[in-house]
C-alpha cells in the first residue's frame, strides 16, 4: 500500500491512463481519420431536431478526433458503444414510422441520434471518472440515452475542479479552440472546447461558481446553469448540470433530488411586450476589462435600439456576499480537495495558491489582514475568512446567504426586472499559466448566481480586438490602475489586447430561481437584437 502512494507509482498510473486512451485513438477503424466528406459537412451544418441521420456518429467521431488533436480536450471514446445503447440500436429499418407504437417512441426519443458529451465527472456505466471506476451510469446520462442521444465521449477536468484552466497529471493541458497559448476555461473546459470545435451539440457538465458558463465565455459558445433540482445531478461528483441543459422527459423519474416541475413554453417575441434589462456593471472587486466591458455595452445598446428598457442595477453589497459564498465553499479549510490527492498529485497553480493560503495558520493571517486592511480591505477581509469553520460559524454564514437572497429577491420585484446582464467574467480566455495572478476572485460574476441560485446563461457576442480594446497608454502609472484593489491589479496585470486579439467574449443573462425556458428565450432576445444591429457572432476555429 505504501508503494502505490509513492511518486513512482503515481507517474506511472497517470502514464498508464494516456496510453489507455491513446491505445483508443489508435485502435479505431481508418475511416475516422480521413477528411470530412461533403455529406458529413452537412450533417455539421443541421439543426437539432434535423440530427436523425445513420451517418452522424462517424462524422461527430471525426470531427472529435480533430477537436481532441487541437486542444486535448477528450478522456475516453464512446463512439461504437454510443449505437449500442437500445434507444438507438433498436431503432432502424424495421420500424414502421406510422404506427402508433413508432410515434410514442419517436416522442421518447426527442434526442435521437444528437451527439452528447459528458464532463468526466459524470458516470457512465463501465468507464473512468477520474475519481473511480463507475459501475452505473448517472441519472443524466440515462436519461440522455432512453431519449436516443448518442453519449460519444468523456471530456477533461482540472484537478480539484476548482480552477479557472483545465490541467490534470493524467491527461495534461486542454488549450482554448482559438489560441493555444490560452486556456479553455474550467472546469469543464474540455467540453467547451469541443463543442466550440464542433465535436458535439451539447455538452453536460457541472457548475457551482462558472464552471460551465466560464469555459463558455473563453470558447465563443451558448451554456445554461439551472436552478438546484431543475435538472438531474444524482451520480456527478458537483451539483449542477451545465453547458446545454435539456428539457426533456421527466427528470424526476430518473433523479430523486429533482423538482417535479415540467418543462414550462415561454415565447417573449409572442408577448410583443418591452423588456427590462438591470445591468451590473462592476461587481466590485475587479471591474470588467474594456473587451468584456465593450460586450457587454455592445448588448446594452442592441437591446436599447430596439425599444427595451435598460437600466444600472445596484444590488446589496457585493462583495460582501461573495466573500460569505467563498467562506462557504472553503469552509471545510480545503480538506475535501486535499483528501481527494494522491500524496504526490499536483494541483493547477490556482487550486494550488488557495490551498497554500488555507494552510497558513490561523494567527499568520490575521496579523496579515491587520497590515492589509487600511489600503486593501477587500483583499484583508478575504485572507482573515478564509479557514476552517466550526459547525455554527458555518450555520450563520447560511443565515447570511439566505438574507442576501432575500434581499435581492425584494429589490429584483421592486424594480420590477426581467433579465439581469452582467460579464461572464472579468477577462476573456486567460493566457496559459497566468489564473494564479487572475485568481478565483476573477469568476465572482457567474459565483453570484450560483449563490444567489438564480437561473444563468452565457452567449458569445464579438471577439477581442487588439485596437479597440486595449488598455489606455500608461495604465498601469494612472491614477485609476492605483485605485484598483490589490485584487483587481493582479487580475489586469494579466490582461493583453494585442495577445488575446480574436478570444471570444461574451455575457451573462440571469434570471429568477427556476426560470431556466425564460433565459434562454432572453438570450434569443439579445440575439435578434444584436443581429438587427449588424452584430453576428460567427466562431471560426482553424483546426
Amino acid at each position: 500500500m505504501l508503494f502505490a502512494y509513492s511518486p513512482a507509482a503515481h507517474r506511472s498510473a497517470c502514464a498508464w491512463k494516456q496510453r489507455e486512451r491513446q491505445s483508443k485513438i489508435d485502435s479505431l477503424p481508418a475511416e475516422y481519420f480521413t477528411p470530412l466528406s461533403l455529406t458529413e459537412q452537412k450533417i455539421h451544418s443541421l439543426s437539432l431536431s434535423q440530427l436523425v441521420s445513420q451517418y452522424i456518429m462517424l462524422a461527430y467521431a471525426k470531427r472529435t478526433l480533430q477537436a481532441h488533436n487541437h486542444t486535448n480536450c477528450v478522456t475516453d471514446f464512446l463512439f461504437d458503444e454510443a449505437l449500442h445503447i437500445p434507444a438507438v440500436a433498436n431503432w432502424g429499418p424495421g420500424v414502421d414510422p406510422d404506427s402508433a407504437s413508432s410515434v410514442d417512441s419517436t416522442r421518447d426519443r426527442l434526442l435521437m441520434g444528437v451527439p452528447v458529451s459528458i464532463k468526466d465527472t459524470i458516470d457512465i456505466a463501465g468507464h473512468d471518472s477520474t475519481v473511480g471506476f463507475s459501475r452505473t451510469s448517472s441519472a443524466i446520462v440515462r436519461l440522455l440515452q432512453d431519449a436516443g442521444a448518442l453519449v460519444h465521449v468523456k471530456t477533461t477536468i482540472p484537478t480539484g475542479l476548482l480552477a479557472i484552466e483545465t490541467t490534470s497529471d493524467i491527461f495534461g493541458y486542454t488549450t482554448n479552440p482559438y489560441s493555444k497559448a490560452h486556456t479553455a476555461g474550467a472546469s469543464t473546459g474540455g467540453g467547451a472546447a469541443l463543442v466550440a470545435c464542433g465535436g458535439s451539440k451539447i455538452e453536460i457538465g457541472t457548475d457551482i461558481g462558472g464552471s460551465v458558463r466560464i469555459p463558455a465565455h473563453f470558447c465563443g459558445i451558448w451554456s445554461l446553469k439551472g436552478s438546484m433540482g431543475r435538472f438531474p445531478n444524482w451520480g456527478t461528483v458537483s451539483s449542477m448540470p451545465g453547458l446545454e441543459s435539456v428539457p426533456i422527459c421527466k427528470p424526476w423519474d430518473y433523479d430523486h433530488t429533482c423538482i417535479p416541475l415540467p418543462w414550462r413554453p415561454v415565447d417573449l417575441h409572442d408577448e410583443g411586450r418591452k423588456l427590462k434589462w438591470g445591468v451590473i456593471w462592476d461587481d466590485g472587486t475587479i471591474p470588467p476589462t474594456p473587451a468584456c466591458k465593450r460586450a457587454l455595452s455592445c448588448v446594452v445598446d442592441a437591446l436599447r435600439a430596439q425599444g427595451h428598457e435598460v437600466v444600472t442595477f445596484n444590488p446589496p453589497n457585493i462583495p460582501e456576499t461573495l466573500n460569505v459564498g467563498y467562506e462557504l465553499v472553503f469552509s471545510d479549510g480545503g480538506a475535501q480537495i486535499r483528501d481527494s490527492l494522491l500524496p504526490f498529485e499536483t494541483l493547477g497553480s490556482l487550486t494550488g495558491a488557495v490551498m497554500d493560503l488555507l494552510s497558513l495558520p490561523r494567527l499568520f493571517k490575521k496579523f496579515l489582514a491587520f497590515i492589509t486592511r487600511s489600503r486593501d480591505p477587500l483583499s484583508a477581509n478575504l485572507i482573515d475568512s478564509m479557514h476552517t469553520k466550526t459547525i455554527l460559524q458555518e450555520r450563520a454564514l447560511i443565515a447570511r446567504r439566505d438574507k442576501y437572497r432575500a434581499a435581492w429577491h425584494d429589490q429584483w420585484r421592486d424594480e420590477g426586472l426581467d433579465f439581469v446582464l452582467t460579464v461572464p467574467h472579468a477577462l476573456p480566455a486567460l493566457a496559459r499559466g497566468s489564473s494564479e495572478k487572475a485568481t478565483l476572485m476573477s469568476a465572482g460574476y457567474s459565483f453570484l448566481f450560483s449563490l444567489l441560485d438564480y437561473t444563468s446563461g452565457v452567449m458569445p457576442v464579438t471577439f477581442v480586438d487588439k485596437d479597440v480594446d486595449a488598455l489606455p497608454e500608461n495604465f498601469f502609472s494612472s491614477p485609476r490602475y492605483q485605485s484598483l484593489n490589490t485584487i483587481a491589479k493582479g487580475a489586469y496585470s494579466v490582461y493583453d489586447a494585442a495577445t488575446m486579439h480574436g478570444l471570444p467574449v461574451g455575457v451573462q443573462v440571469a434570471g429568477r430561481r427556476l426560470e431556466e425556458e425564460k433565459v434562454l428565450e432572453g438570450m434569443k432576445v439579445i440575439e435578434g437584437a444584436l443581429c438587427k444591429k449588424g452584430t453576428v457572432f460567427a466562431g471560426k476555429i482553424k483546426m
